[in-house]
């Protein structure tokens, strides 16, 4: 049979093995929870970075929205204007004719009038002729 001896020590390298199980299970543990401390660094890092990429979406979501009104406003700002200036002309217009019609006649009247000028001052130096010859005869300057 086997004596006390053989089984104290069979019993001591038992409690050895588990000794150096129980420091390896300690190893472990301790490893497992480093890794799940990185891991949840990790996570919140990648949490962080989806959050900055859902506002940077939602600010330029904004920016295209309030571009896309800017741009709405300003083609209905140039239709209106378009409509103004359209109206304006079509009332403008029969003055603008009205205003070259007088210019034409403007025009025609200073001709006239330069014509008979001219007239005039030719009549006045044929006439002239006479005058002088007559005047010379009056006062009998030879």
């Amino acid at each position: 049979m086997t004596s006390n001896d053989d089984i104290l020590r069979a019993l001591g390298r038992v409690e050895g093995r588990l000794t150096g199980i129980e420091e390896n299970v300690a190893l472990l543990r301790n490893d497992v929870s480093d890794e799940k401390a990185n891991a949840h660094d990790f996570s919140a890092v990648i949490h962080a970075r989806f959050d900055e990429q859902a506002r940077q979406i939602a600010h330029l979501d904004t920016s295209v929205a309030i571009g896309g009104g800017a741009d709405a406003q300003i083609r209905e700002e140039i239709k209106s204007l378009k409509e103004t200036v359209e109206k304006n002309q079509e009332v403008v217009t029969p003055a603008l004719e009205e205003w070259k019609r007088m210019k034409s006649i403007g025009y025609g009247i200073s001709g006239l009038i330069a014509f008979a000028g001219l007239t005039i001052g030719g009549i006045i130096a044929y006439a002239s002729d006479g005058a002088v010859a007559a005047l010379r005869h009056w006062l009998k300057i030879s």
